[in-house]
């Protein structure tokens, strides 16, 4: 069986011996006395791509390929990794992890119960994506780069311009003893540019930068093919909007009214929802590396998160989003469901073990891990704030329900404590609005709040026309430490009252 695709997973990969390692590592885990078991093969292929004012300042390529196993012995983990794929090293890769589960069931406080997940057999995944940037020859894609370079440093007031593109392709084979064979293939990308000025003589400067997100799209996405992103239009307008913004008035601070454009919400999302709603952080099983969460069991279906309007999703199915898979690496299948529905605390991200300890019979499928060499943990999915379901309001629609405030568009800087609770972010541009209407840009902005107050000042949201998907390739968690890609879905937002503070007076500058 195959998952409807216009790509396969690279011939490359599937030369590997995926079958062998798995028979091989599988049965040597049975015959040790594992009661369950499986196998992953992960491929990890990257480059980087950095230029400074037309100039390539670094190449990188790197392969990560090796496979792991885990198996569960009495209750117990146990996990080894090797990156030589025989299947004599597989059937001792096995072995070892069935010692180390033994080694430890003495310390083990918590007998590990997976939820149950059909058995996929033999099944392939690929994402959508037209034109594998890993196809497009190194010489091509830096010429894509100095010519949006050159664009940016040809214009008035632009002193120096980066650019850079990050490609990932990554292909994994799972197999279990319950059944499951699974080979998938996934592809990501982020292009970005950005504008710098330089005032030497006060020892300052100012940047800008494109907004397009990372994606789980091909090379189509950096040169405009697809149409997703006006590269043109956006180069054309940052020269402009970056001497505006060196010359805009300083804000005062004080609460205010805010429109969010999408492409700064999604962090304030993927740090006040996605990070909170993990549920390994909100039993506090994992604390070590960025907190737990305010978002406790206890509160689920009770918690006022924010306003009715709030309609907040966890996806691992979205079409081009980073963290979108066939199946996660535990073997379940993609699935979306709700986190928080009419403003309410109601779900959670699982995983296989996760599941039965809040009460549910399945996994939602939210199992991965960076490298063949680490351990699958619980991470984030595609978590979303949907849009109105019923009006297409748009971003001048929310604007001109805005007397004095401010339109905050594109990511920055960001702050939030150790239980996803009380938060500071910035952004790139950020524009007056003044009787409904946009007035100029302004300058040294960032919003405050508290998780709870910030979602329940939340008056009202765009329509589908303004959802739009932001996303991160780096997404932290675990020791030691893994990153992940994930996508956030949000259309744009109109708050109330929020607190507006001036960066540079909390500098003393």
């Amino acid at each position: 069986m195959s998952i409807a695709t216009s790509n396969d997973v690279d011939a490359e990969f599937l030369a590997l011996p995926l079958h062998a390692l798995a028979d091989a590592a599988l049965s040597a885990a049975r015959a040790a006395g594992a009661q369950h078991a499986d196998l992953r093969v992960h491929r990890l292929v990257t480059q980087s791509i950095r230029l400074r004012d037309g100039r390539v300042e670094a190449i990188s390529n790197a392969t990560d390929l090796g496979f792991a196993v885990r198996v569960i012995v009495d209750g117990t983990w146990g996990f080894a990794s090797h990156a030589a794929l025989t299947p004599e090293t597989a059937a001792e890769v096995a072995r070892r992890a069935v010692t180390v589960a033994t080694t430890l069931r003495a310390l083990n406080r918590e007998r590990v119960e997976l939820a149950a997940e059909p058995r996929y057999d033999n099944v392939h995944w690929v994402s959508a994506y037209d034109v594998d940037p890993f196809t497009v020859p190194t010489a091509d894609k830096v010429a894509v780069l100095q010519d949006y370079s050159g664009r940016l440093s040809a214009a008035d007031g632009v002193d120096h311009v980066t650019a850079s593109v990050l490609q990932v392709k990554e292909q994994t084979f799972y197999a279990d003893t319950a059944g499951s064979a699974i080979t998938q293939q996934r592809v990501r990308l982020h292009p970005q540019l950005e504008a710098i000025t330089v005032d030497a003589a006060a020892g300052v400067f100012e940047t800008m930068r494109t907004l397009a997100a990372p994606a789980g799209r091909g090379w189509e996405y950096v040169t405009g093919a697809d149409g997703i992103w006006d590269w043109n239009a956006e180069l054309a307008q940052i020269p402009g909007w970056l001497t505006e913004k060196v010359q805009a008035p300083s804000v005062e601070a004080g609460p205010t009214d805010l429109v969010i454009d999408p492409t700064n919400l999604w962090l304030t999302i993927h740090e006040s929802i996605g990070h909170a709603t993990e549920y390994d952080r909100a039993i506090g099983y994992e604390s070590a590396y960025a907190g737990t969460s305010f978002a406790t069991p206890d509160k689920l279906g009770t918690l006022k998160y924010g306003t009715p309007i709030m309609h907040v999703t966890g996806d691992r199915t979205e079409v081009h989003g980073l963290a979108s898979v066939g199946y996660d690496d535990e073997g379940v299948a993609g699935q979306r469901w709700d986190l928080v529905r009419e403003g309410i605390l109601v779900g959670y991200q699982l995983d296989r073990v996760f599941a039965p300890r809040l009460g549910l019979e399945r996994s939602n499928g939210c199992s991965y891990a960076d490298s063949p060499h680490h351990v699958p943990i619980q991470r984030m999915a595609n978590v979303s704030l949907q849009p109105d379901p019923e009006t297409d309001t748009s971003t001048a629609e929310l604007i001109s329900r805005v007397e004095n405030g401010i339109y905050i568009v594109g990511d920055k800087s960001w702050s939030i404590d150790m239980q996803r609770y009380n938060f500071q972010f910035t952004g790139q541009r950020f524009f007056r609005i003044r009787d409904g209407k946009l007035d100029g840009q302004l300058r040294d902005v960032a919003y405050q709040a508290t998780t709870t107050d910030f979602w329940g000042a939340m008056e009202a949201v765009g329509g589908p026309s303004t959802w739009r998907l932001g996303g991160a390739f780096n997404c932290g968690k675990a020791q030691p430490g893994q990153v992940a890609a994930v996508s956030h879905g949000c259309p744009s937002i109109l708050v109330r009252g929020i607190n507006i503070l001036n960066t540079r007076t909390e500098a003393g500058q």
